[in-house]
């Protein structure tokens, strides 16, 4: 999964320019390109592991968490968790931090509220 930059999903839909046949007015889309963005981000979340991850980061202090700590709270292997955090770093859902020799994620709050705002 490639990075979404949070900064450029726009919240401006297009406007389609024509009446349709049945006479309904335009109505707002999106550009393909930002459907494909916010696709890849809704992708990234769309696992139970994944959301498990989430949710003992977002309940954690400061919202961050030692990869120590999440391997046992789930059902997979220490090699799946560490898989599931590269999706949701890759993403932009969290952000990675070496210390020592253990690896802490955080949550990145703008891309998070980015996927509130497209989500109504």
């Amino acid at each position: 999964m490639t990075e979404v930059n949070i900064t450029t999903l726009s919240t401006t839909p297009q406007r389609v320019p024509h009446v349709s046949d049945c006479g309904s007015p335009p109505v707002a889309t999106l550009e393909r390109e930002e459907a494909e963005r916010r696709a890849n981000l809704l992708k990234a979340l769309a696992d139970p592991v994944r959301l498990q991850l989430l949710s003992i980061i977002s309940a954690s202090p400061n919202q961050e968490a030692c990869v120590c700590d999440m391997t046992e709270a789930v059902p997979v292997s220490q090699p799946t968790v560490s898989h599931h955090l590269k999706t949701l770093v890759d993403a932009g859902i969290v952000t990675r931090e070496r210390r020592g020799t253990w690896a802490w994620f955080r949550l990145d709050t703008k891309t998070l509220e980015g996927i509130r705002a497209f989500l109504g």
